[in-house]
Parts: structure tokens; C-alpha cells; sequence
């Protein structure tokens, strides 16, 4: 037994209906790595559980795992707002959405989040950013704006497989992305951060 499988032994299991939306995204979809999968998606579980927003958004909807996940945390009255900038994603996430035991907490929209966020006029308590690594910057300085006092943001991937460490190619414009906002929210006096190194890195940053 490896120490993941020990971990997933030991913890909240899976539900029924996130196993079968988790075995579509490796049969369906490309890049099925993208998906949170088991340990993630009950942390995230708990982490909305914790902070108790009762606005949430999410960048980077992929399948729709991170969204149920998160949904499934809300306390009652609770919304969230997931973007998927792909629209060719859409006839398969959508009905997992919809079909959901959490649809009525969750608005899927399709499109670029740095452009619709804003047209909403409200304001949010969590953001969990999973969207385009070379855009990071971009979403953060977003988020931060619609981020209320004491809000949280959850960043996924800043650790990028370990190629923080190392000097990227130029035209790896993702590990450049994710090293400069790493880069960039360290020193970020607006906010309190810290790495979590689970899967691929999650930076969990509260606005002060």
C-alpha cells in the first residue's frame, strides 16, 4: 500500500455519484489529470465547510468535480459561481452539473471569467482558482476586487509538478505563469498565504 492509498483509506469516502463522474472524465474527456479526485475534493469539501461563504467562485470548472465538491460544502442559501472558458466542455459538464444532488447551489456559465465576473455585481466570501496557469496574475488581481474582507482564495497547481523550482523554458508560458503569481502573492501585503503541498501544490491566501 503506498501512502496516498493510506491517506484515501482514512478519509471521508467518495460518493456514488463523484466515482462515476470522476471514471467519465478518464473515459470522456482529455487531460483527466485536471480533475480534483477523492482527497482534494473532500478537503475542499471541508475547507467551504470551514469558512461557511455563502458566495463562491470558481475559474476552471473542467468537468465539474471541484464545482460538486465545493457545492456540496455550502451551508443552506449558499450559491456558487463556476466558469468554464471552454466551450466545448459544456455538453459534458453541464449535465453532471445539472443532475447533481447540489444543482440548485450551483450557476455554470460558460465563458472567460476575467470578462463576466465583474458584469455580476456581487461580491465573494471563497474563490477557488483552477483556470488558465498563464493567466494566475490576471485572476487573482480580479478576485481580489469581488473578494470581501476576510475572504478566502484557494489556488490550485502552485507547485506545477516541481517546475517551480526550476528555470523554464521561454516558451513554457504556464510554469512562467504559475512562478511569477507564486512570486507575486508572497509578497503581497494585502494578504495571508500559505502552501499546502497536496497533489500538485494549493496556496490557500485570506484577504485581510
Amino acid at each position: 500500500m503506498t501512502i496516498d492509498e493510506y491517506i484515501l483509506d482514512h478519509i471521508d469516502a467518495e460518493s456514488d455519484y463523484l466515482k462515476a463522474l470522476y471514471r467519465a472524465t478518464h473515459v470522456r474527456l482529455l487531460r483527466p489529470r485536471m480533475a480534483s479526485g477523492h482527497l482534494q475534493g473532500r478537503m475542499l469539501k471541508m475547507f467551504v465547510q470551514m469558512i461557511r461563504p455563502q458566495t463562491v467562485l470558481e475559474i476552471g470548472t473542467y468537468s465539474g468535480y471541484s464545482a460538486l465538491c465545493l457545492a456540496e460544502g455550502l451551508p443552506e442559501g449558499g450559491v456558487l459561481h463556476t466558469y468554464e472558458i471552454n466551450d466545448e466542455q459544456e455538453d459534458f459538464t453541464r449535465p453532471w452539473l445539472e443532475n447533481s444532488p447540489w444543482a440548485e447551489k450551483i450557476t455554470f456559465h460558460i465563458g472567460d471569467a476575467l470578462e463576466a465576473v465583474p458584469q455580476l455585481g456581487i461580491c465573494f466570501d471563497l474563490a477557488f482558482i483552477d483556470g488558465d496557469k498563464r493567466r494566475y496574475i490576471e485572476y487573482y488581481e480580479m478576485v481580489l476586487k469581488y473578494l470581501n474582507p476576510g475572504g478566502y482564495i484557494i489556488a490550485d497547481n502552485t507547485l506545477w509538478d516541481g517546475h517551480v523550482l526550476e528555470i523554464p523554458h521561454p516558451t513554457d508560458k504556464q510554469t512562467i505563469g504559475i512562478k511569477a503569481f507564486n512570486d507575486l502573492v508572497a509578497k503581497d501585503s494585502r494578504v495571508e498565504k500559505v502552501i499546502l503541498p497536496l497533489r500538485d501544490g494549493l496556496t490557500i491566501i485570506r484577504k485581510k
